[in-house]
């Protein structure tokens, strides 16, 4: 493939993809690119936080992956130069989530940017997520305008860049961190008033009475006024995913009033943080949300009508079904977090998401075989894997200790793993062009 005409971001030479200078998407027979500022197809393949000051160690300062850097480098900006070159090597042209940016002009060729998280709901809610997170307050939209200001402003003309992401794994309904609807949670907590005001004005249009609503929720209101103002204690319905299918009517009745809410408080979330972001950078993508799992149907429609590209986090073997259930929008997808494992590295792997494999071959091996199914959806427009160098053996901030790294700890080179990027990455667009239908 080293013949293919590439443009100086990496993306293909092709007749018909107008220039503008800024990354855009585009569809073209069927399948969705990035076009890149130069008019070339680009997907963008990226690693996630390539950062001098990788993951300290739980409870305390220490990063030993600076500290290792630091005695192997000397400096930061050496590492930088090092670290960008090598990226491009592998064949890769983006920077993932929480990446240096300095890093896009370190080495000889140039790097896409998708590092800014702009944290909108996230840094509203003081790091505690729904459903604190009072997006219908009138004080929310104003500050998602001053966030993004803040965040994507002083990169507004920048052309590096591909997007910002406007936050990273929220909850929408039962995951790994808890069973809790938001709505139920909404309803229980005085902290988010006109979110309430919201569930319960939709709760009172979804039932003809209060005695069909005190039936299916297991309450005893009198008035419709006090859905407003009481807590509602959660009624007794527990599905442990959003994938699982209510069991009767009642609870039938219950989910289907939860995941109204999480359309509703979707649309006024993605609605307002789109718009916050454009007004600050319009040249530059809105990259969506990073979902961390599929979420209900409500919220993958809005998030289609609002965001530039469905982001999201996929740590499953393989991303077919994922990729299938997000291209209902329409929209191009970005895998914004993908990784494998390896039990022979040193490390626990005893916290963190994804594929646990026996070797390093494995890992490559996995690598492969999950790139080449995304490549082959016509929606995939990217994919980012998670993460540049391992996390410590005493465990991170959160305790997760995992093999994830393309280096390790003391920023040696994993061969196999890079091998095997640096071949796929290589013939990516080839076999995303080929339009071969996505495996289900």
């Amino acid at each position: 493939m080293s013949d293919i005409l590439r443009t100086r971001w990496g993306g293909l030479v092709t007749a018909g993809a107008a220039a503008t200078g800024f990354f855009r998407v585009e569809q073209i027979d069927g399948v969705w690119w990035f076009i890149d500022p130069d008019g070339g197809l680009f997907l963008s393949k990226g690693v996630v936080s390539v950062q001098f000051d990788h993951d300290n160690i739980q409870g305390t300062d220490r990063r030993p992956y600076r500290e290792a850097c630091l005695r192997k480098y000397g400096s930061r900006e050496r590492w930088r130069a090092v670290a960008a070159s090598r990226l491009a090597s592998w064949g890769f042209n983006s920077l993932g989530a929480w990446s240096e940016p300095e890093l896009v002009r370190a080495g000889s060729t140039p790097l896409a940017s998708a590092a800014g998280v702009v944290y909108v709901a996230t840094a509203y809610a003081e790091d505690r997520g729904w459903p604190r997170c009072d997006v219908f307050d009138p004080a929310f939209e104003r500050f998602a305008y001053q966030r993004a200001n803040e965040v994507c402003a002083p990169q507004r003309d920048d052309p590096s860049v591909l997007g910002w992401f406007i936050d990273n794994e929220l909850q929408w309904g039962p995951d790994w961190r808890g069973d809790e609807e938001l709505l139920a949670g909404v309803l229980r907590d005085a902290a988010a008033p006109f979110s309430r005001a919201v569930a319960a004005g939709l709760l009172r249009d979804r039932y003809n009475d209060l005695a069909g609503f005190n039936s299916v929720w297991r309450t005893s209101l009198t008035s419709w006024d006090e859905l407003g103002n009481a807590s509602i204690a959660p009624p007794p319905f527990r599905r442990p995913s959003l994938a699982s299918l209510p069991a009767d009517h009642d609870s039938a009745c219950y989910f289907a009033d939860c995941d109204a809410f999480a359309g509703l408080l979707a649309e006024r979330y993605l609605a307002v943080s789109a718009a916050a972001i454009r007004a600050a950078a319009p040249h530059h993508l809105v990259l969506g949300c990073r979902f961390a799992y599929v979420p209900q149907p409500q919220v993958i429609a809005v998030a289609g009508r609002f965001c530039d590209v469905i982001s999201l986090n996929c740590y499953d073997p393989l991303p077919d079904i994922a990729l299938t259930a997000y291209a209902a929008t329409g929209r191009p997808c970005l895998i914004g977090e993908f990784s494998f494992r390896g039990d022979d590295a040193g490390l626990a792997n005893s916290h963190g998401a994804g594929p646990r494999v026996p070797t390093q071959r494995d890992r490559a091996d996995g690598f492969v075989r999950y790139t080449e199914a995304a490549l082959r959806h016509p929606n995939l427009i990217g994919t980012h894997w998670f993460v540049h160098a391992d996390q410590p053996a005493e465990g991170r901030w959160d305790g997760e200790d995992s093999n994830y790294g393309v280096v390790t700890i003391a920023d040696e080179v994993y061969p196999e793993l890079t091998k095997a990027m640096t071949s796929l990455n290589a013939r990516a667009e080839h076999i995303h062009r080929a339009k071969s239908p996505p495996t289900v």
